[in-house]
């Protein structure tokens, strides 16, 4: 039995051999297709970084919208004036108060 076998691998080994192009060409045929598997795959996690990196643009862009409202709103004479009057205590000085300074 032993002797069989060995004649059986003999046998399929020479075969392979035989055909030695089309092992290569099934071979090949392999390898194009791990390949296109794994660039379907690198695809697809590139794909998906993009769409969070569009997300986090536009998640940016709504905060930097929101800030530039919040300084229009900050930058508002009437809340200036307020918090002067309010917070710090300031007032408009008289006109007898005002000191006017020359540069010689």
């Amino acid at each position: 039995m032993s002797k069989s076998q060995l004649n059986l691998t003999r046998i399929v080994l020479l075969d392979l051999w035989h055909h030695k192009w089309l092992c290569l060409l099934a071979l090949t045929v392999v390898l194009n297709a791990v390949a296109v598997v794994y660039a379907s795959h690198v695809n697809r996690q590139q794909i998906s970084k993009w769409d969070q990196l569009l997300q986090q643009r536009d998640r940016l862009d709504i905060e930097w919208r929101n800030l530039l409202l919040e300084e229009q709103a900050q930058t508002e004479h009437s809340k200036i004036t307020r918090i002067a009057t309010k917070e710090l205590g300031m007032h408009r000085p008289a006109p007898s108060e005002e000191v006017v300074v020359r540069v010689p």
